[in-house]
């Protein structure tokens, strides 16, 4: 890794709990020289601007939160337990090396959904990778008929994704931790339930 290569990877990963609690709008210059320790010329030199370093930040977040579900699905082989991996990691995040601010998914869609296209984007492209990944899961599972035929692959994905962000969400906005407890009670009965 060259010296440039390396001072832009200090950026992100310094830059990177900024941008998840306090958002893009809310992540200003100051912040990002004071978390890094590096002027603005310096930052600006490696980076074209703030999106940029945004959206590199998002990525470095999201491939956070990505090799911890990877790693935990890993070592589950029935198809119900590895769907189950995305309650059990979202119920222990906080003892996991999840990114401060939690879910970059999540915060990041719910700020840029009408101001930052470009973060948009990242954020729906995240959606729809996790959606086509628990599709692959639940497929699998058909196939080896652990599950069902009759499941609806796309809507059960699409409801568990729903449910983990919105009990998030609903955690966060309420300051009720055992919220997003229940819901994530109802994903596993969801997921426990399927035939």
């Amino acid at each position: 890794m060259s010296k440039a290569e390396k001072t832009k990877q200090f950026i992100v990963e310094k830059t990177a709990p900024l941008f998840n609690m306090k958002g893009y709008a809310g992540t200003s210059l100051s912040d990002m020289t004071q978390a890094t320790g590096l002027t603005k010329g310096s930052i600006y030199g490696n980076f074209a601007n703030k999106d940029e370093v945004a959206l590199a930040v998002f990525d470095y977040n999201l491939q956070k939160v990505s090799n911890i579900i990877n790693a935990e699905i890993s070592k589950r082989k029935a198809v119900k337990e590895q769907l189950l991996t995305y309650v059990h990691v979202y119920n222990d995040f906080l003892k996991l090396p999840f990114p401060a601010g939690g879910c970059p998914i999540l915060n990041t869609a719910i700020e840029a959904d009408d101001t930052h296209p470009e973060l948009r984007k990242k954020a729906s492209d995240a959606i729809i990778s996790w959606k086509k990944k628990i599709v692959r899961i639940i497929e699998k599972g058909i196939e080896n008929k652990e599950l069902n035929v009759s499941v609806n692959a796309e809507q059960t994905a699409l409801s568990i994704i729903a449910l983990i962000e919105g009990g998030i969400m609903i955690s966060k906005l309420t300051g009720k931790l055992n919220y997003r407890n229940l819901v994530m009670q109802s994903v596993e009965k969801m997921i426990t339930d399927l035939e």
